[in-house]
């Protein structure tokens, strides 16, 4: 049973770890919140994509390890150096849950429109399939944001696939040049208003209306980011439902 609409999780949320080495994750609640958006299936089918970071095999690893034993249904798509399954347009709608990893959000868009997922996505996404994902796995369905795809200086980036309209700010208070940066850029017009998220909070959208932000922990936001009349970047906290 899909999602009853168009539904993106955006999030700069990731896995939880183990504490038993840098790649021996645990799925943390936000994966129950992206099963029970999916219309809450007995066994939730999560495609994975890790194009942000050249489809880097150890993370994958971690990616099947963190849902070993689980009721999740655990895919993969990585598209170095072809797509890993013969028809990725099939693959993709066949899903309950798409996640998508972070890294250079760049690099991913270019890939992926490389291979048509632009527009597949369009497609899956109207098919109430849950897209979801954390940094440039939440950057990647809005218009724009910051990046560090370039270096460790932030750029902007402005080439998002838009399925969400606005802008998006992730590690808002986590990474110092992060807030300033998007501030200046909504404040110039060079991207348009938006959602940030701190560390561990999740924006739900339902179609292209934000419904709810969610947090994994304590003290974190939202954060609704707004050009004012004075040409000035205004930010207004958005308090978050704590997930489990």
């Amino acid at each position: 049973m899909p999602a009853t609409a168009p539904t993106i999780l955006a999030t700069s949320i990731g896995f939880d770890s183990r504490r038993r080495g840098p790649y021996d994750w645990a799925p943390g609640p936000v994966f129950d919140l992206a099963a029970e958006l999916a219309g809450a299936p007995e066994r939730p089918r999560l495609c994975y994509l890790g194009t942000a970071t050249g489809d880097d095999p150890v993370r994958l690893a971690g990616v099947y390890g963190a849902f070993a034993g689980s009721r999740v249904q655990v895919s993969h798509l990585s598209l170095f150096p072809m797509p890993t399954v013969p028809d990725v347009r099939a693959h993709l709608l066949a899903q309950d849950v798409v996640w998508v990893g972070g890294g250079s959000v760049a690099n991913l868009l270019a890939v992926w429109r490389v291979h048509g997922l632009d527009e597949v996505f369009r497609e899956v996404w109207e098919a109430g399939v849950v897209l979801g994902g954390v940094s440039a796995g939440s950057l990647c369905w809005h218009v724009g944001g910051t990046t560090d795809s370039h270096g460790p200086e932030l750029r902007p980036v402005t080439d998002g696939l838009g399925l969400i309209p606005t802008s998006n700010g992730v590690h808002h208070d986590a990474e110092a040049q992060r807030r300033p940066l998007y501030h200046r850029l909504v404040a110039d017009g060079t991207l348009p208003g938006g959602h940030a998220t701190d560390d561990g909070v999740g924006l739900v959208y339902r179609g292209t209306a934000l419904v709810e932000a969610v947090a994994d922990r304590p003290g974190a936001a939202a954060h609704r980011v707004e050009r004012g009349p004075d040409g000035t970047a205004v930010e207004t906290r958005v308090e978050p439902r704590r997930l489990r």
